[in-house]
């Protein structure tokens, strides 16, 4: 069985580039705080791993070959590499600046936390916040998001830090020409619904519950056109406190019908960098500046 080849030890290019420096086995040695046989050793080791000669002793002291010009020229390039990569990932790490991911519904980027985007940016004007509209679940451990808002409490994920921020009221809208209709009569009422395959949702399971069984006149996909078809006097929605009120519809309920929780999702690794801390902090502030009208 043929012996395997000695392999490279990257600790030793430092000691390379100190021999190559200064032409002297002992001046390495005192720069790298190691004995001079220990120099010697690790150079043969290297050399040995290579299967070429990198160095030559003359009278001026060790000057490299030209294996070990290429050697020392490669060996430079990837130190600084190095160098680069530590001062970049800790200027990363400690500056609020760079990309941060926050995923939640379409609804509350638009009815919620767009207004108070401008406050966070002002501050931390390096920060570039990408808004990815989505309930699916993202994952943290592939970094798909840094932040998520949903309104129900997830599926663990090993990855995954959790906290709830409160809870979203949702009440009945209609435009002014419901204005005077009492909750005795919604069943009579048409009825702004969201698709079949969203019959999951607490929304509509408090609508499934009217009797008799009110007519819906529109379905959609999104809170966002309910909204328009509320304003647009086709019906009845049971739509977020925040969303309604905000557009000036007439707000049927005397208190809200339900409540959704609303939770906070991060990388457990968030807290340690100092943008993520920036922005989950922001998303906390937001939602106590609004609670009340979030509830509803």
């Amino acid at each position: 069985m043929s012996k395997a080849a000695p392999q490279l030890d990257w600790n030793d290019i430092p000691l390379m580039l100190s021999l190559a420096r200064t032409g002297s086995m002992s001046a390495a040695a005192r720069d790298l705080g190691v004995d001079v046989s220990t120099i010697s050793r690790r150079v043969a080791a290297v050399e040995a791993a290579l299967n070429t000669r990198l160095f030559i002793r003359s009278n001026l002291g060790y000057q490299a070959t030209d294996a070990g010009a290429v050697f020392i020229a490669r060996a430079e390039q990837i130190v600084g590499d190095m160098q680069a990569l530590q001062l970049e990932t800790r200027a990363e790490a400690e500056g609020i600046g760079g990309t941060v991911r926050l995923t939640a519904v379409n609804a509350l980027f638009d009815h919620w936390l767009m207004a108070h985007l401008p406050s966070l940016l002002q501050q931390h004007p390096q920060l570039q916040i990408k808004l990815i509209s989505s309930d699916s679940n993202l994952s943290f451990t592939r970094r798909e998001a840094d932040f998520a808002l949903r309104l129900a409490q997830p599926t663990q994920d090993a990855a995954l830090l959790m906290r709830k921020l409160g809870e979203v009221g949702m009440a009945v809208y209609a435009s002014q020409r419901f204005a005077g209709v009492s909750c005795e009569h919604w069943s009579a009422q048409p009825w702004l619904a969201y698709d079949d395959e969203l019959a999951t949702m607490p929304e509509m399971q408090w609508l499934a519950q009217l009797q008799p069984a009110p007519r819906q006149v529109l379905k959609a996909s999104n809170v966002g056109t309910l909204l328009r078809a509320c304003e647009a006097g086709l019906g009845l929605a049971l739509l977020p406190c925040i969303i309604g009120e905000k557009h000036g519809l007439k707000r049927l309920s005397a208190a809200p019908e339900l409540h959704r929780e609303l939770w906070l999702l991060s990388h457990r690794d968030a807290a340690k960098i100092r943008r993520f801390r920036a922005v989950g902090d922001w998303l906390v502030e937001a939602f106590e500046m609004d609670s009340r009208r979030l509830r509803g």
